[in-house]
Parts: C-alpha cells; structure tokens; sequence
C-alpha cells in the first residue's frame, strides 16, 4: 500500500451519500462515529482502497481518521491541510476541531491552539493562537462598571415567561447582565428568530445587555461527539470544555461576578450542565439557581411551547410565553399552518 500515490478527492455529503460507508468502516476501525452534519468529506485514497478522511461541518473540522497501516507518514497532516483549504475556498478561515487529548499533539504541528480541555475525554483547539484573545477584546469593548455583574446563558427555544423572570430577577441582582443567546441553527426556531423574541423580551430592563452567542459558547448540539462513544463522556466533555472558556476567558473580560441559572426540573442533560457550572465556577463566580416558575400548577418549559405550536394550541401557548414571543409565533406559525 505504502508504494501507492496517494489520490485526495472531495465528496460532497448530499450529492453523493453512498461513499458515507466506506467511510463510517474507516472511522469505525479507528473508535470513530459519524457526526451527521458533516457536509463535505476529503478523502485519501491509496488505488482502490479508502485510507483516509477529513469531515467538515462549517467551520469545524471533524472525523478525522487514518488506516492503521498507514499512521505515522504524515497522511493526517495532509488531509488537515486538504481539509482547510476545501474550508477556505468556502470562505471560512476561522477552524475548530475536537479530538481526544491523546492527539493534541499531532494537531499542534499542523497549526491548530488548544482553548480548553475536558480532563481525558477532548480538547477543543483552534487554527489561530489569536482566535479567543480577539473574541475577548470585542467583550472588554462591551463591560461595563459596578461591583455586581451578571450573565446569563440561554437558548431561548423559543423565549418564555420563564426565560423573561429569570432574566429579570437576575436584572434586579446586577448593575449590569450580560445575556448570551446560543449561537446555532440546530434548534427548534433558528438562531435569527431566537434572538430577536430574547432581544424583545427583555427590551424593558435597561441594564440587560443582549450579546449574540459565539463558537466560544459551545452548543451541546452541535458539540463534535464522534470520538466519545457513551452519551455520559459526550455530556461531561461538552459541559466542561464549555464551563472553562467561561470561567477562563470570557467572565474576566466583562467582569463577570455572578452567573445566574434556572432549575431543571425537566431535562437531565440541563441539570447535569448546572451541577458543572457549580462545580468549576465554585471559588471563581458565584451561581445562582432559581426556581422556575409556574403556569397552570406546571413548571414553564420551552419544550412544552413547541409540544403546543405543533398541534396549533395558541390560547394555552398564550399563557407561557410573553406577549413579543407570542406575537413572533402568531406571525410565523399560525400562518404557514393556514397555508398547509
């Protein structure tokens, strides 16, 4: 095999989804799952036989795996440079990838920083030794004075009343809340209609200040799980990695002295990330859990708007969400329902 050129080929996932067996076998011999928002693949292959690949997802590298027989020639370096330039001429220049801390090391020389890392289970890094520093400058453009800072991190899928009493009780605690909305598209509602019902939401507290979420705060779905195998790994290496670039860099570059939660009564995925958050803030910031409120004798969930708009239950959707969000849902749901 070693004799064999190797041939370096691009395959894009939704134009050809019959090579993903092939290259689910090759990632499988090396302990690797396929994470399915992967849309292109770099592909090395050695004559007739699939040696290596390199997924992209946007701006993440994933699923990076070489043939056995084959580590240690530097095949891994070259898929990673094949694999940033198909990312380049697709216009990003910013790249993250998630490995095991085993193969920090083997990413470092081909030009990839280390941000942050969950114990044994991944490290996520970086191609630019700059990339969190820029970040937090643009954050230290945004703090502000007093001895009592607050952030809070949301999703807001949608935005309730749930949402908007944390976010106010917390106001009321703080000179100033940095609130941080979730920067994906994997959810429910997309990112755009995420923020505009949390901007609208809380447009009455003039100390709020409303951030869009970053690649800096990490998303549990779009989190690159393919190397961890249990779900409990995925879980700890997702809520640790995201903790620490809170607790390292951006709560120092907004001064960031409290970070509020509400209780999970619903979602163990949630209330495991809360424990996570009192464990490394513990000695750094302090956490404030409050209880969820209530409507109709039950807690106030965003899962249980989206249960409701499915099955077009408006009136009882009206008495969970607050009249901006309901307006948004009204606006954009109810029709396209007529339609239909």
């Amino acid at each position: 095999m070693n004799s064999q050129p190797i041939d370096f080929r691009h395959t894009l996932v939704a134009k050809h989804p019959e090579r993903l067996s092939q290259i689910r076998y090759l990632l499988a011999d090396s302990g690797l799952g396929l994470d399915n928002d992967i849309t292109l693949f770099v592909e090395a292959w050695s004559g007739a036989q699939l040696v290596g690949c390199a997924g992209l997802a946007a701006n993440v590298i994933k699923c990076v795996a070489v043939n056995e027989q084959l580590r240690g020639e530097n095949l891994s370096a070259r898929l990673l440079a094949e694999v940033e330039n198909a990312a380049l001429e697709r216009g990003h220049f910013h790249l993250f990838l998630c490995t095991r801390p085993c193969n920090r090391e083997r990413f470092a020389r081909s030009g990839f920083w280390p941000i942050a890392q969950s114990g044994n289970n991944a490290v996520l890094m970086e191609n630019t030794p700059q990339g969190i520093e820029r970040y937090c400058r643009s954050l230290r453009a945004k703090r502000r004075c007093g001895e009592n800072i607050g952030a809070i991190v949301m999703n807001a899928n949608p935005f309730t009343l749930g949402h908007r009493h944390l976010v106010e009780q917390a106001a009321q605690r703080c000179d100033t809340l940095h609130l941080f909305v979730v920067r994906e598209d994997a959810s429910f509602f997309p990112f755009s209609a995420r923020l505009e019902m949390v901007r609208a939401g809380v447009a009455h507290l003039p100390n709020v200040v409303v951030h869009e979420g970053s690649q800096y705060i990490i998303s549990r779905a779009t989190f690159p799980a393919y190397f961890l195998k249990e779900t409990g790994k995925v879980q700890q290496a997702w809520s640790e990695i995201d903790v620490l670039i809170f607790r390292d860099f951006i709560a120092p570059a907004l001064g960031i002295t409290h970070r509020f939660i509400g209780s999970e009564p619903f979602c163990d995925i949630t209330r495991q990330y809360n424990q996570t958050l009192h464990d490394l803030l513990a000695s750094h910031i302090e956490v404030v859990e409050m209880p969820r409120i209530k409507a109709t004798g039950n807690a106030i969930s965003a899962s249980e708007v989206r249960r409701l708009l499915k099955t077009q239950q408006f009136s009882r959707i009206r008495e969970i969400v607050p009249d901006s969000t309901f307006t948004h849902l009204e606006a954009h749901y109810r029709a396209s329902a007529e339609v239909a």
